[in-house]
């Protein structure tokens, strides 16, 4: 199930990112995540489906942190919707 899906990222995913993390680990993310979720967001080692109340979000795990995003299948869209340093995670709801 490879399809081509597009990324866009958030107003508070672009926000947050601003505060918390590095350019560095920022190209990183461009360069080797969001690939992988162009290719396949629903699968992969490090996407989990999250449940309960954030049903309908992934999470992706990167090292001890975590980006969140949810997908339209429909317009075959990856939504980035934030990104959670370790310390943050319990914060998350």
């Amino acid at each position: 199930m490879y399809y081509n899906f597009k990324i866009a990222e958030t107003a508070r995913f672009e926000k947050s990112i601003k505060k918390i993390i590095t350019g560095k680990e920022y190209q990183r993310i461009k360069q080797i995540v969001y690939p992988q979720l162009k290719r396949n967001p629903y699968f992969g080692p490090n996407i989990k489906k999250l449940k309960g109340e954030l049903e309908g979000i992934y999470r992706f795990r990167i090292g001890v942190n975590r980006l969140f995003y949810s997908i339209d299948k429909d317009k075959i869209i990856v939504f980035i919707l934030e990104y959670k340093k370790e310390k943050m995670l319990i914060r998350i709801k």
